[in-house]
């Protein structure tokens, strides 16, 4: 089990978990479309695809991007922190006929919900720039614990000051310092009015 944080981290987590509850009790979040994005299509089915591994996609909200992986051949884990978007993602997941095992967690405590590992890619639509910094390097590492050699990680996410929060937000830098052992590979602006991108990460192939 991980030792308990500082009161001013755990208030951190709570709410971070409170704001995400909300999104999900109040409508639709604006980071769950419903659409997977050309970026993850791209490296699935673009020039130089790779073969259909293993998959872990961190913040899966309804599920959307777990079942377009999974109905294109890759074996399926999915992390959430909500337990109202899990509960969405099973049931599309089920509508669509798409085998993915999804799990209620946190992305940064993956060995208290039991993912073992080891996974070919990794996918993060805005899941580690919500993450308090005090837990962002417990991230790195349960991914790095998990990912095959040559693994690849997408993440996309916000710059640091687009939300009203100290503690969101991410860059290029702060990926290729906390990362040990993997390589940043691409950043891609996003294109959306606001600063965003898309970074590429892959773990050296000596794991």
């Amino acid at each position: 089990m991980s030792e308990p944080g500082s009161a001013a981290e755990l208030g951190q987590e709570a709410a971070v978990r409170r704001m995400l509850e909300d999104y999900y009790r109040d409508g639709t979040p604006p980071w769950d479309t419903g659409v997977t994005p050309p970026e993850l299509v791209a490296l699935v089915e673009g020039v130089g695809a790779p073969e259909p591994g293993r998959a872990l996609e961190l913040g899966c909200g309804m599920g959307t991007n777990a079942v377009y992986l999974a109905r294109h051949g890759w074996r399926v884990t999915a992390v959430d922190l909500v337990e109202r978007a899990v509960r969405g993602a099973r049931g599309r997941a089920e509508e669509a006929g798409a085998d993915v095992e999804f799990l209620c967690g946190d992305a940064t405590r993956l060995s208290e919900l039991g993912v073992p590992g080891p996974y070919d890619l990794f996918f993060d639509l805005s899941c580690y720039c919500g993450i308090p910094a005090h837990r962002r390097d417990a991230y790195a590492a349960g991914l790095t614990e998990r990912a095959a050699p040559g693994a690849t990680l997408l993440m996309f996410g916000y710059g640091p000051d687009v939300l009203d929060d100290p503690f969101s937000g991410v860059t290029a830098d702060e990926l290729e310092s906390r990362f040990a052992g993997w390589r940043l590979t691409d950043v891609t602006p996003g294109t959306n009015p606001f600063p965003t991108a898309w970074f590429t990460l892959r773990r050296d192939l000596a794991g």
